[in-house]
């Protein structure tokens, strides 16, 4: 009798141990950065309210590589999700970067309230679910010396995210210096001079440190920095559908509370580096229109294989947000 007890328990453990789902989750924001502080409180009550079945571990600060470093370990098994920004998205589909397109938060709000359906499914095709979208905010140039022609902008040693191929079309359009690297590559870049300019948001300058070596910024943004956690379909699987429910519950509240704190955040890290002595310099009209009209020219050569009907959808959602 006591050997089959003491079977019956180690069966129930065995199980309990099998039942048990570690989502291993990489990304690039640092340890006590806003973003991290959300992701860990949503952790936690992931694993709370599924009672330990459900578990996620989060590997941060760029410890896993660079986007796409995280996806190939992702698509081999090492990890099971990611959280990670447009740049990373567009590799496993691009059509999700027309959200760079949105000029503030109302229209990247409309952009994502009328394609997020659709991007989700897209996703989902390619094996990934496409758990809750986030923020990196407004993107603007951060320079070591004012920019007032273009030709003070091609004098200048800018950081180019290697894995962007739209950014690289649109540095050769302008004939821009970039210096192409990833992110965790960029920091050291800035100390030693290798790199005098960089684009980034408010917060993410802060978080990453990068802010002590940009004495000007400029007005106006260039856009909307978006992003999004995801998970392997492979690893959404094996989980149970109960738990499932939980993990898409939990992901709907976090996302609210990611947006509505990142876009707070990112006023105070202006702020704040305005008080550490952060000028903001207006570019010339003459230079927003040209890095427009070159932008917009990129732009339709990256959308040229995006469907009619895609860009179509895009266009009239932009459009009616504009109108009101």
């Amino acid at each position: 009798m006591r050997n089959v007890l003491l079977a019956g328990l180690l069966l129930v453990s065995a199980t309990a141990v099998a039942d048990t789902q570690t989502i291993k989750i990489a990304t690039l924001a640092p340890d006590g950065s806003a973003w991290m502080k959300l992701f860990r409180e949503y952790s936690a009550a992931i694993e709370k309210r599924t009672e330990g079945r459900v578990k996620i571990k989060f590997y941060t600060g760029g410890v896993q590589g660079d986007e796409h470093d995280v996806l190939r370990k992702i698509r081999i098994g090492q990890l099971q999700g990611a959280a990670v920004t447009g740049i990373g998205l567009s590799s496993i589909h691009p059509e999700v970067r027309v959200l760079d397109a949105a000029r503030n938060y109302k229209e990247l709000d409309a952009l994502r309230a009328g394609l997020g359906e659709s991007l989700r499914k897209r996703f989902e095709d390619r094996g990934y679910i496409l758990a809750a979208w986030g923020d990196v905010g407004p993107i603007h140039l951060f320079t070591n010396k004012p920019v007032k022609t273009m030709d003070d902008l091609k004098s200048l040693k800018i950081w180019l995210w290697s894995d962007d191929p739209i950014s690289s079309k649109l540095f050769a359009s302008l004939g821009l210096r970039g210096v192409p690297m990833g992110v965790p590559e960029v920091l050291p870049a800035l100390t030693t001079g290798q790199v005098d300019a960089f684009f980034g948001s408010p917060l993410s300058t802060m978080a990453l440190q990068w802010g002590s070596h940009a004495k000007f910024m400029s007005a106006t943004s260039i856009g909307q920095a978006t992003g999004a956690t995801i998970v392997s379909k492979k690893a959404w699987d094996a989980i149970a559908p109960a738990d499932q429910a939980i993990l898409r519950d939990e992901a709907a509240k976090i996302e609210t509370r990611v947006l509505a704190q990142i876009r707070g955040d990112n006023t105070d890290a202006l702020t704040a580096m305005k008080k550490q002595g952060l000028q903001v310099m207006e570019l010339p009209p003459a230079l927003l229109q040209e890095l427009d009209r070159r932008g917009e020219a990129v732009a339709r050569t990256a959308g040229k294989d995006f469907s009619p009907e895609f860009q179509k959808q895009v266009e009239t959602i932009l459009l009616d947000s504009r109108k009101k």
